[in-house]
């Protein structure tokens, strides 16, 4: 495949919001004010694509009490998150992108959750496919398991290769290629979505995991999975590779507007609380926190200040009475705080 014409048109377009989502999320004071909330929105479109109902609001509330209506689905999301921080860890420790490092991380997205009996972190050793009961009336049918550790090796070798193509574009293609050998008998796609992200990153393309595609994918799942199709089908890779740096650009360029939007935000809620008259050091402390915690409990204020609990307790009275936090229990004693505008934005919920 030649990166030229249309295509090379698309690359340079993604490429440039590609650009463009760094240097924002160079622009703050902190990127784990972005890196909080947009590696878990990544963590949970890519969940939702494969089924999960959670949302990111229902992950921060777990995050902060261990409590959610839907605990499975939150778990999955939240093994989302561990895995990407373990493959992150390990690629600064200078481990390649290949199957030892994704089958670690498959293992912890796995573990314990929906799926999670079929040998997590295990390269499959039984046939699987895609759609149908059986291999006869499936939508696709990966390579039998004989062939998977070979192909796993092959697709290793060109990702440590040089190679001409744009490393954009080999991202891509390497996503395409996964999904379609298919290692493991669950949680292929996430894993798929994650190496993306692991490129992305080990070609110097981002530094920090701010790119949510799979939001993009989500918007367009049909023609996703239609574009991998003909791939495995067709060998249609021009096609896959068009969508999906179109993708690449719509979601960086959503990921520019969001980390604007929520540094605006941010900047406004601490001058809200800064200027009250009642405010302490404490309270401005815990709103720089926020973004990275976006809701709260009085034990979990305590701690991430390292104060007493009275101390917490008033911070959060003068963020609630600014309007920057939200009781959302409805309860008495155990009381949960959310950062609700922040939320909202993350989320484009209500």
């Amino acid at each position: 495949m030649v990166v030229e014409g249309a295509l090379a048109g698309l690359h340079g377009e993604a490429l440039a919001a590609l650009g463009r989502l760094a240097v924002a999320g160079r622009m703050v004071p902190s990127t784990g004010w972005f890196l909080y909330g947009f590696v878990r929105k990544e963590a949970v479109i890519s969940s939702q694509i494969e089924g999960t109902q959670a949302t990111l609001r229902d992950v921060a509330v777990f995050e902060a009490t261990e409590r959610a209506e839907h605990p499975e689905d939150v778990e999955e999301v939240c093994n989302y998150v561990r895995a990407l921080q373990h493959a992150r860890a390990r690629l600064r420790e200078g481990e390649p992108i290949g199957t030892r490092l994704l089958c670690e991380a498959h293992e912890l997205l796995m573990r314990g959750v929906r799926g999670g009996e079929s040998e997590p972190g295990t390269v499959r050793t039984e046939q699987n496919w895609i759609g149908g009961s059986t291999p006869a009336t499936a939508r696709f049918v990966p390579p039998p398991p004989e062939e998977v550790p070979g192909a796993l090796a092959a697709l290793e070798a060109w990702i440590g290769a040089d190679d001409p193509l744009p490393a954009l574009v080999r991202a891509g293609a390497a996503h395409a290629q996964f999904e379609t050998i298919h290692p493991f008998l669950d949680g292929n796609g996430r894993i798929g979505r994650l190496l993306i992200t692991l490129l992305l990153e080990r070609w110097g393309l981002l530094g920090e995991p701010l790119l949510y595609l799979s939001y993009a994918f989500r918007q367009r799942q049909p023609e996703y999975y239609a574009r991998l199709s003909g791939v495995r089908a067709h060998g249609d890779w021009e096609r896959w590779v068009a969508f999906y740096l179109e993708c690449v650009r719509r979601a960086a360029d959503d990921g520019v507007g969001l980390a604007a939007a929520l540094f605006e935000l941010h900047s406004a809620d601490r001058r809200r609380v800064l200027v009250d008259p009642a405010s302490t050091v404490s309270a401005a402390r815990l709103v720089d926190l926020l973004p990275q915690h976006p809701v709260v409990t009085v034990p979990m204020v305590a701690e991430l200040l390292g104060v007493t609990a009275p101390t917490a307790r008033k911070a959060i009275e003068i963020a609630e009475g600014a309007g920057v936090l939200r009781e959302t229990s409805g309860r008495e004693r155990d009381r949960v705080y959310s950062y609700h505008a922040y939320l909202r934005a993350l989320t484009g919920e209500g």
